[in-house]
């Protein structure tokens, strides 16, 4: 083959790689939209929910955590909202060889160092612009560590990777992970917690995104589909500790009107039951147990002794949708 034919077949095959490759280079010039990562918001999410099960196990009083809005931004946008008032935490992730910018505003801070100390709320919030305390740096610390772990977590089923607190900065000038215009994914969070409202924030830049675009572009499928395990057992626990009112009912008899608008103070009703009649127990109207009438220390009391059988239980409905 000539040589003139074969540069002619390698132009031909730059230029049917160059065509192929252009959508992608269009979607790198135009940046990762969040409309487009649809994972991005469930990373989010499973974050909230696994740091509020930490923070249950840290406080008497655990905060209300929801993802707010999730946007595309330039970085030295997303830090200007928060100067002065907010502390950030830098985290890096080794296996991506890059940085995250995780925040708190101070109200949050400030009522999770109550809550942790024991206070409920009823006192005023004391806000005041100052630096943190040894007290409250360290407290801070502890949370952001417990927050980096929960985001960690949550990015499983998208990469491997290990976040680790470098430092805690008060400045945002001091905060950067990269250019101010650089592009980034701003992920902001509302946190409530004795009655005060906070806010958490996340900012990643487009660059750590970008080699995670196929995952994060996926359709939820499989076991990310699935339900999620965490939220069914605190979900399971919560109503397991739902307070219920019990009655126990001896015996029913059926009545006119006419019967019951005759009844008068001191009037006897004759029930035929006896002690060895069973007693159903009910809740909310619903015959859960048949019971046996029994008596202890003055006091009427029932032994459980078998299931009335219900078509489903409620909770196991529930929780296997």
């Amino acid at each position: 083959m000539e040589p003139q034919e074969l540069e002619m077949n390698d132009e031909v095959i730059s230029a049917q790689n160059a065509k192929v490759d252009l959508p992608s280079r269009l979607l790198d010039a135009a940046g990762l939209g969040v409309d487009r990562l649809p994972m991005l918001h469930v990373v989010f999410d499973r974050m909230a929910r696994q740091y509020i099960d930490t923070l249950r196990q840290m406080a008497a009083t655990a905060p209300y955590l929801a993802v707010q809005s999730v946007s595309n931004e330039r970085i030295g946008d997303a830090l200007e909202q928060y100067e002065d008032r907010a502390v950030v935490a830098v985290l890096h992730a080794q296996e991506w060889d890059a940085r995250i910018l995780l925040g708190f505003d101070r109200t949050f801070i400030f009522s999770m160092v109550e809550v942790l100390l024991g206070g409920d709320g009823e006192e005023e919030a004391f806000l005041e612009d100052r630096a943190l305390t040894n007290v409250e740096q360290r407290l801070a610390y502890r949370m952001f560590q417990e927050a980096a772990t929960a985001l960690e977590t949550a990015f499983e089923a998208i990469a491997d990777t290990s976040l680790k607190v470098e430092r805690l900065e008060n400045r945002m000038e001091f905060a950067q992970t990269g250019r101010k215009s650089n592009p980034c994914v701003l992920a902001k969070m509302t946190a409530e917690i004795i009655g005060r409202e906070g806010e958490i924030f996340i900012i990643i830049p487009q660059s750590v995104l970008n080699p995670l675009r196929e995952n994060l572009t996926q359709v939820l499928s499989g076991e990310v589909a699935g339900r999620d395990t965490r939220w069914t057992k605190q979900f399971q626990q919560e109503v397991q500790r739902t307070e219920v009112k019990l009655t126990a009912i001896l015996e029913e008899q059926r009545m006119t009107l006419e019967e019951v608008a005759q009844f008068e103070v001191g009037l006897v009703l004759e029930l035929n039951a006896t002690p060895k009649t069973a007693v159903q127990l009910e809740c909310n109207s619903q015959p859960l147990f048949n019971c046996r009438l029994g008596q202890v220390a003055g006091s009427y009391t029932v032994r459980v002794e078998e299931l009335i059988e219900q078509e489903g239980e409620l909770l196991d409905d529930i929780l296997s949708n």
